[in-house]
């Protein structure tokens, strides 16, 4: 199923499947929260975890681990992308990513991270807590890799807690961090493709920076959660100033 919502094309369907019907080199930028490596599917299976901080604990993720489908994903990605492919991943994902990349034909640049100030600390008190995720940048264009960012570092600070977090996806990303990677690593009118689309919140954050969008969703719920949210508001009212929303039109 394919749905137009405003400068969005959301398609209930496979990833691969859908990435496969794409002609190479058809978007500016493929920016993906796949699920992660199985180690951590495993791990947040085994856990209880209760917050005490005001917050919701995570809920169990309902979807498989990306181990089995990594190297297709990333081959599909590094064809149909004519800039940047950024892909979330463990700490421990970090390697695969670059080997599949790099078996695909692209450059791997560099791992990158969010930092997230407000993340839960180890309750159970058995070793640290993580207060980053990881993703991967990687150049699937054709010669030298270019972007926004200048000499900028590779670690981004923003929050998980927000006003205007939807809450409902159990590895939801910020609005104002995906906004931001796309006007590091993308140019206005630029379209932009996320084959893990989840609850939609790159779709919301193209909404934001002027940006068209593919998202591709398998799960029924997740794909109703995510065109909800990108045809509905887009919180920049609640997005607190920054370097995003405070310098770039």
């Amino acid at each position: 199923m394919i749905v137009e919502v405003g400068t969005a094309t959301l398609h209930h369907d496979d990833c691969l499947t859908v990435m496969r019907g794409m002609a190479a080199d058809s978007v500016n930028l493929v920016l993906a929260d796949p699920p992660y490596e199985q180690h951590m599917h495993v791990g947040k299976a085994d856990a209880a975890c209760i917050r005490l901080d005001g917050y919701a604990s995570p809920k169990p993720v309902d979807f498989e681990s990306i181990d089995a489908i990594r190297a297709d994903a990333a081959a599909e990605i590094t064809r149909i992308s004519s800039g940047w492919a950024l892909v979330f991943c463990t700490p421990e994902g970090i390697a695969p990513w670059r080997d599949a990349f790099e078996a695909a034909g692209s450059r791997y640049k560099r791992a990158c991270f969010w930092h997230k100030p407000d993340s839960a600390p180890q309750f159970n008190g058995q070793g640290p807590a993580m207060a980053v995720e990881a993703f991967v940048a990687v150049w699937c264009g054709k010669g030298h890799s270019r972007w926004n960012g200048g000499g900028k570092r590779n670690v981004w600070t923003y929050g998980t807690n927000a006003p205007f977090r939807d809450g409902r996806h159990p590895t939801e990303k910020p609005v104002d961090l995906i906004a931001q990677l796309i006007a590091d690593f993308s140019q206005v009118g630029d379209l932009i493709c996320d084959p893990f689309m989840g609850s939609g919140t790159t779709g919301v954050a193209c909404n934001l920076t002027k940006r068209l969008f593919i998202g591709v969703e398998i799960q029924s719920h997740w794909f109703q959660v995510a065109k909800e949210r990108i045809g509905g508001p887009t919180f920049a009212e609640g997005i607190e100033a920054g370097p995003l929303f405070g310098g770039i039109a």
